[in-house]
């Protein structure tokens, strides 16, 4: 149960440890992917980390008792953000996570694929939509409101910077996110050739 003291702030790097929990044990449709990666930094350094690094303004949590347990973060501007990430993030990993040389057998090699492939985000369906977010709380303080403050605190940033519209891309098997987003304002988004993803966007007013 969520306690009533829950608190939203900006992310701090004194977080880091606490959002690539967040981010590993919400990684699997929203369920605990740990069992999945046995290196439990893989989805973090992808999917969150180098958010907070290069544009640790757009990062907010809600903390409760001292730590961390949810957060939003993302990018104001999308080719942008994978021109820095491919400059600035990636050479950083290289040695820990080869490039990968075949097609992904484990669900490990499939993210680290991911991982090397930061364009696979420059969807021409997605250009009315500069910036995109990744959100996450543990489950225990979900349904408890902190979800829909996170989103309103990113969404009020961005438009601070004159920026349109924000999109997302979620497992389309994660129903429950899925009914979070619907709620929070997010519509379909129509890509070409998906995959497992659905795409949502919505105005950041």
């Amino acid at each position: 149960m969520t306690s009533s003291v829950a608190t939203l702030r900006p992310y701090r790097p004194e977080d880091r440890e606490a959002l690539f929990d967040i981010c590993v044990r919400t990684g699997h449709e929203g369920g605990d992917a740990r069992h999945l990666y046995p290196d439990h930094d893989l989805l973090p350094s992808i999917f969150a980390a180098p958010y907070a690094v290069l544009e640790p303004d757009l990062a907010f949590v809600v903390e409760d008792g001292g730590r961390a347990v949810g957060y939003v973060l993302g990018t104001a501007d999308t080719p942008s953000f994978v021109a820095r990430y491919r400059a600035e993030w990636l050479p950083g990993l290289a040695d820990r996570y080869p490039a990968p040389v075949r097609e992904p057998a484990t669900p490990t090699e499939a993210m680290t694929s991911l991982m090397h492939d930061p364009e696979r985000m420059l969807l021409p369906e997605l250009a009315a939509y500069p910036a995109h977010l990744h959100i996450d709380l543990l489950p225990d303080h979900q349904r408890a409101g902190h979800g829909r403050r996170l989103i309103t605190a990113f969404l009020a940033a961005l438009h601070s910077r004159g920026v349109p519209a924000v999109h997302l891309s979620m497992v389309t098997a994660n129903t429950g996110a899925r009914a979070f987003y619907d709620s929070v304002g997010f519509h379909p988004i129509p890509v070409h050739d998906p995959g497992p993803l659905t795409y949502l966007g919505r105005s950041t007013q």
